[in-house]
């Protein structure tokens, strides 16, 4: 379902004190931009079966992110091949593909579209979504105006309306109020339960030991430890005194 193979990323970061975009565009086609490399990711290799659902831990930095990214197609990795059969739905950032100018109702069909579906089938679930946003009459509102749990429930809505081959979830369900966490772990559950294969970043230990059948731990850029969540898991709290 998902083959990551010999994957590395390198990000460029400018060195030079650019004080405007005139500047940096001067020195950029005389060839005069200093650069120095950061590696995030470095030579990743791993296999997600189908309906196997896998957690991926780390510290901050560790790479977790860009890795999600990367398999979701959203960034082309540096090095390496990522390979995936069935339709992905990302949840990586609140937010993302929606149009803060528009209402609640409008950024259904936006990032609906944006992720592969048909307007007659948004319309057909329009109902459902709302109901499970619980947004009511603030559907109507620009979204300009929602907070960050409203958005959350919103994205979370449009993306698991149908049933994802291949769901990538970043720390999304940590936003928003226990009841709205609650519900969307349920849906979680129940779009596991049916075989939607998963890949959940989380910081909430807890979480991913309630949720993943195996755990990848990212340390230094690379895989320390991929194994069954109980075994990983333990081993990580330990390095940390969690």
């Amino acid at each position: 379902m998902i083959d990551v193979e010999h994957v590395s990323m390198n990000f460029r970061m400018v060195n030079d004190r650019i004080n405007s975009l005139k500047e940096y565009v001067i020195k950029l086609f005389q060839h005069q931009l200093q650069y120095e490399e950061f590696q995030v990711l470095d030579d990743i290799t791993f296999h997600v079966s189908k309906g196997e659902v896998v957690g991926i831990i780390g510290k901050n930095g560790a790479g977790k992110s860009t890795l999600l990214k990367i398999i979701s197609g959203v960034l082309k990795p540096s090095k390496g091949t990522v390979i995936t059969g069935g339709n992905i739905v990302p949840m990586l950032e609140l937010g993302s593909g929606f149009d803060y100018e528009l209402t609640g109702r409008e950024n259904i069909y936006l990032n609906g579209a944006i992720l592969g579906y048909s307007k007659e089938f948004l319309s057909s679930k329009y109902d459902e979504i709302v109901e499970f946003s619980e947004l009511g009459q603030f559907i109507d509102m620009p979204i300009r105006n929602y907070s960050s749990g409203m958005l959350m429930r919103l994205a979370f809505s449009v993306a698991t309306v149908v049933e994802p081959e291949i769901l990538i979830v970043d720390e999304i369900l940590a936003v928003g109020d226990e009841g709205f966490q609650n519900k969307s772990k349920s849906r979680m559950m129940e779009l596991m339960g049916e075989g939607t294969t998963v890949l959940f970043v989380s910081h909430g230990i807890e979480q991913i030991e309630e949720m993943c059948d195996r755990v990848i731990w990212l340390d230094n850029h690379k895989i320390k430890m991929d194994g069954e969540t109980k075994e990983v898991c333990e081993a990580y709290k330990k390095i940390w005194n969690m």
